[in-house]
Formats: structure tokens, sequence, C-alpha cells
């Protein structure tokens, strides 16, 4: 004889309590979102699917083939965005906390569910919302380890190399066979998203915004060793990890620290070649990323007098010459170098007489003691230009 339908309903709600807090207990033990579309699939009798797009995360009670488009699916439908149902979805319900769709529990199958499957998808939407709060919780407690951690790197020199990779390694970062340092400025308002990119695309790799508190703040990372200790390898990574990420701001790359223990001068580096980048009205027509200027960033970041001295030990006469009578010694020499010497292919690039650029290059050797017609000396004021642009935006205006 068939229950009445109010026992049977009561039954029903008995069953929904009990598996919601089955539901919860399987968070909290850390069985995720897994676990939930078990429960949910044990009670509704077909394959449940679970999306959380804000956590990136999809998970089935069994196999699907049509994760990937169910992903799809329910990260348009999180926009707002229109989107076709995939078939085979008998049953959807979003998870939904205040007045946005974080994702969807979905039923799939082929036979109609049950009258009570709602209910035990609903239960298992609220379940969800437990392992968002729950894994949130752990990012945040990520973010600011990683964002404390780099901070210090910043800041200290007294941090022993033991300690930098135990705590690195607690984060997922094996920084043992060395790295690179990458520091972005972002124009973007998107920096988790930025955090997220160097991850995925890096792996192993310890990113964090830091805000600047006027802006967007800046994106710090630490780019582990790829192909064992392979220095260049690594920067060719970073390089393209750079070039990827320019199109949210300005990104500065550091050579490559095999010893844990300069780990911070490559974030001062990274720093370094971003300013330099971002503010420096000298004009770069190198790879600021190799050769001698990747030398004189390594410099400046551990010696910053030293190139200082340099810079002002040959051109800063020209520097200081041009802004008091705005003349163009610095161009003009500029020109001179980048062009092999050739003064009818200088006088061209400054749209000069070829005698104006033999004046000048005399005003040159007056005022540095220096002989543009010397190759010695062209070396010397060679990389003179070069300490000037990279410490350009630091001098005083």
């Amino acid at each position: 004889m068939e229950a009445p339908n109010e026992d049977r309903g009561a039954t029903v709600m008995e069953r929904v309590r009990a598996i919601h807090l089955r539901m919860v207990d399987a968070v909290l033990s850390g069985d995720g979102l897994e676990g939930v579309a078990t429960l949910a699939a044990g009670e509704t009798g077909g394959v449940v699917a679970i999306v959380v797009p804000r956590l990136g995360a999809a998970a089935a009670s069994g196999p699907v083939a049509e994760l990937p488009a169910l992903r799809r699916y329910v990260g348009e439908r999180a926009r707002n965005r229109a989107a076709a149902v995939p078939p085979g979805i008998l049953a959807e319900v979003p998870i939904v906390s205040g007045d946005e769709q974080l994702g969807a529990v979905l039923l799939l199958g082929e036979e109609a569910p049950a009258p009570e499957a709602m209910e035990f998808l609903h239960v298992a939407a609220v379940a969800c919302l437990t392992e968002v709060a729950v894994e949130e919780a752990r990012l945040e407690v990520e973010q600011n380890l990683r964002g404390s951690f780099l901070e210090e790197l910043r800041g200290r020199d007294d941090i022993e190399p033991d300690e930098v990779l135990r705590r690195a390694a607690r984060l997922g970062c094996d920084l043992s066979k060395g790295a690179v340092a990458l520091c972005a400025e972002l124009s973007s308002d998107r920096p988790r998203h930025v955090v997220a990119t160097i991850a995925g695309e890096h792996p192993g790799a310890l990113a964090q915004h830091m805000d600047g508190g006027g802006g967007s703040g800046r994106v710090y990372a630490l780019l582990p060793a790829v192909g064992g200790a392979d220095a260049s390898a690594t920067l060719a990574a970073a390089r393209r990890l750079a070039a990827r990420l320019q199109r949210h701001g300005t990104v500065g790359v550091s050579s490559f620290y095999a010893d844990v223990a300069d780990l911070g001068r490559a974030i001062q580096e990274a720093e370094l070649v971003l300013d330099v980048l971002r503010r420096s009205d000298v004009p770069i027509d190198e790879d600021i990323g190799t050769g001698t200027y990747r030398l004189l960033f390594r410099v400046l970041a551990s010696h910053p007098e030293e190139v200082r001295s340099f810079y002002e030990d040959t051109v800063a006469p020209l520097v200081a010459y041009d802004g008091q009578y705005s003349t163009d010694l610095v161009g003009t020499l500029s020109a001179y170098l980048e062009r092999n010497c050739n003064m009818n292919a200088t006088a061209s690039a400054i749209y000069a007489h070829r005698h104006t650029v033999a004046y000048r290059l005399e005003r040159v050797k007056e005022l540095t003691g220096l002989d543009p017609l010397l190759s010695e000396d062209r070396e010397r004021l060679g990389l003179g230009l070069k300490a000037y642009r990279i410490i350009a935006p630091r001098l005083h205006r």
C-alpha cells in the first residue's frame, strides 16, 4: 500500500536534512565538490556534476566526457550571458551567493528525474557554498603568506637561505636551483587574472599582487628554474611570460640568480628594469633585458653607487651641458656610436651637417676628457650612455 503524501513528504525532508549534514561534513573533511556530487548522485539516481567558475573547479560523481562543455556553459551563465544548454542536462540548480551566481549543480542522464531530485540538488548547491568559503579562506591565507614572504625578500637581506627555501617550499615553489624575478605594474584592474596567468604559465611560480594604494599596484613573482638549473631556458620562459603580460601593464624581468641568497637582489633588479621602462625619457633601442644592460642592472641592484659613479665619470657632463644650454650632445654621441662612427650616417640621422657632428664630438671630448674617435674611450662612453639610460629615472630633475 502506497504511503500517504504527508508521510512521504516528511520522509523526503528527513533525507534532505540528513544528506545536507553529510555533504557539509564531506566538505569539511576535505572531500570537496566531488564528495558533494557523489552524495547528491546517490539520492537522485543520476550523474551529478558541479561547476564553480569562481574557484576554477569542476567535479562529477562519475566519468563525464562533456565536462569541458559543462564548464563553458556554466561559465557563460555565471557571466549572465545566453548559452545553449548542452545535451544530457536533466536539471540545474545555480550556486548563488547574494546576487552573484558562483556556479551550478547539474543532474545528467537520459531518464526524467524523480520529483524529489531537485530538493537534493538544492541542498548540494547550499553545501557548495561551504566549499567556496573554505577554499577562499585557504586562498586568502596563502595570498597573505606569499605577500609577506615576497615583501620580506624585497626589504630584508638577513633571511637565511634555508629559511627562504623552506618557506617557498611550503607555498609550492622550489627555489633550490635558482629563479628569475618578475615585477609588473598593472594598467588593468585584473590583478587576480595576472597572478593566475603567471601560476598557470610557469609551473611552481610564486606570485602575488601588492596594492600600491593609488592604483592597481604591482604583481611580484619568483619564477623557479626550468630544465634543471638552466639559466637560459628559465630566462626565455620568463621573457615569454612577460611578453604575454604586457597587455596588462609594464613588466620588468631580472636576470637568472642561481644562489637563493641573492633572490632579494633579483626582485630589486626586476623593479629597476620596470622603473626604467616606465619612467625613462631616454630612448633605449636595444633589448633592455640582455647584454651589457643586464650586467648593469645586476650591478645596480647590488652596488648602485658604482653605476652612478661610472655615469658621473663619463657622460654626466654632457647631460648637464645639454640641460643648461638645450644642446644635444648626448643624442649626437648616441647616434654616432650606433652608426659605427660614420659621420655621414650620423649627420643624416640627426638632421645636421657632418661639420656640426664633428664640432659636437669635439665638445664631447672637451667636457668628458674622452675622445669618441679613440676605440678605448668610445667603449667607456658607450657604457656611460647605457648607465645613464638605466639610472635616468632616478636622477634629480
